[in-house]
């Protein structure tokens, strides 16, 4: 059976970088309030006239060039995103056609910050059964869109911008198989509802649920690709909240791994956290060529999703 690789990956972040120290104009927080909660510095915001699929196409055109395919090459294109205005046409019809590209199946996806992993999941499976060859998988968010800039316990952790990878064919697959699921009694814990949202989450259940479920889970995904926690030379897991990041890392025992703390620069961009995360480690060459990352996402249904990749 063919599987596939990850070729490639490229990134894309609004120029706005709002600090803590600007958010504390802005609602009763201060910059060590939020560091020691959550771990974020700073993050990106969109302009308002910066859209989702534009920041999706940016980062998709940035792993197109990195991949050296022609466009016309690409047979699959899904998005995963949780915040776009529109309903239709879906964001990867616009990448599509904004990128020129053929006639390629464009599907968006939505499970919120596990988004990424379970759209990575769903091209991967694509190629296996034949139905594509090249896929393009991108993970966006506009959050700011969706949040109430009176409520610290929110507007502290979000930001904007998108991740993208470029997936191929491959006799020797070096993606693994995907351990994903969900939570349904917990399927409030994230939301945003209605025309207008806003974000909202019960926090304090997410953070007791990854620190005590997450590691078990994330240990067998290094199961089904055949591998040991120390085996793994990255960690890149849902860039939510340092202090979850830190303790999960610890405990699954990936002791030779590089792990991304992206959220220290970019705050929680929900589905696009893991692709502009590994986009960044990828560019530094802090993770070598062909060494196994494990991927993993959750938030938002409650739900899940995590893979072994080889670094590109």
């Amino acid at each position: 059976m063919t599987g596939s690789r990850v070729v490639a990956l490229g990134h894309y972040q609004p120029e706005r970088v709002l600090t803590n120290d600007e958010l504390a104009t802005m609602v009763e927080t201060n910059d060590e309030w939020i560091q020691s909660r959550v771990g974020i510095r700073e993050r990106r915001i969109a302009a308002p006239d910066e859209q989702v699929d534009e920041m999706a196409w940016r980062a998709a055109d940035k792993a197109v060039a990195n991949a050296g395919i022609d466009t016309s090459e690409i047979d699959y294109v899904v998005v995963a995103t949780c915040t776009a205005i529109d309903r239709s046409p879906n964001m990867a019809a616009r990448v599509a056609a904004r990128l020129g590209l053929g006639n390629p199946a464009a599907i968006d996806l939505n499970t919120a910050c596990s988004g990424f992993a379970y759209a990575l999941a769903t091209a991967d499976q694509a190629i296996r059964a034949g139905a594509a060859t090249k896929a393009l998988v991108i993970g966006v968010e506009k959050l700011s869109d969706w949040t109430d800039w009176t409520d610290r316990t929110t507007c502290v952790l979000i930001g904007d911008g998108a991740g993208a990878a470029v997936l191929v064919a491959s006799d020797e697959p070096e993606v693994g198989p995907v351990v994903w699921g969900s939570v349904p009694e917990m399927s409030d814990a994230v939301r945003i509802e209605g025309r207008d949202g806003p974000f909202a989450q019960e926090g304090l259940s997410v953070f007791r649920w990854a620190t005590t479920q997450l590691p078990e889970i994330a240990k067998q995904v290094c199961a089904k690709a055949g591998l040991k926690p120390e085996d793994l030379g990255g960690v890149v897991l849902h860039q939510a909240n340092l202090r979850i990041i830190e303790p999960l890392a610890k405990r699954l025992g990936a002791v030779n791994a590089v792990v991304a703390k992206d959220v220290v620069e970019s705050g929680n961009t929900s589905a696009a956290s893991i692709p502009i995360a590994l986009s960044k480690l990828v560019e530094k060459r802090e993770i070598p060529s062909g060494a196994p990352v494990l991927l993993f996402g959750f938030g938002g249904g409650l739900s899940y999703a995590g893979q072994v990749i080889r670094c590109p």
